[in-house]
């Protein structure tokens, strides 16, 4: 039976592998290990990461203007629902109207009571058997006021006959 003695330090060195140099090893290494950052990366410049966020916060603040502020935003929306309710309860009005004077004007080509009606508050007619009478309201009493002589019977200082 034969026993071989290793030493720590063999078995390690034996198994790492070997270490990378230089920028491609560096790349190497990082993709090995899972590792997304590159050195060379545009978005590793601090100036330029200032110059995104700037950028980015430039295009929020313009949809923000948009949405809130603008001709077609939030509040033109707004004004145009109160435009469009207060137009329909318009229609709703006219629409009753509309069907009241054709309930009317159906009326009027059916039944003689409707054009008698009509003709008596529209044009004043009466039958021949009916008596008109009008009433008048009187005129107010008017305020006595005292009684003073007519100017011509008073003489006239200035003038002689």
């Amino acid at each position: 039976m034969t026993v071989s003695v290793l030493s720590p330090r063999t078995e390690i060195a034996a198994s790492a592998p070997p270490r990378p140099t230089g920028v491609r090893g560096r790349a190497e290494a990082s993709a090995l290990t899972g590792g997304t950052a590159r050195p060379n990366s545009p978005f590793s410049d601090p100036r330029i990461m200032q110059i995104l966020v700037a950028a980015l916060i430039a295009v929020l603040v313009f949809l923000q203007y948009l949405l809130w502020i603008a001709e077609d935003g939030v509040r033109q929306t707004h004004a145009l629902q109160i435009a469009v309710q207060a137009q329909q309860e318009d229609n709703a009005a006219l629409a009753e109207r509309n069907s009241a004077l054709a309930a009317e004007v159906e009326d009027l080509k059916r039944g003689l009571m409707a054009i008698e009606e009509r003709a008596r508050s529209d044009m004043g007619m009466i039958r021949k058997d009916e008596t008109f009478y009008r009433l008048l309201e009187q005129p107010p009493e008017a305020t006595p006021t005292p009684s003073t002589p007519p100017a011509a019977d008073k003489p006239s200082a200035g003038r002689r006959h």
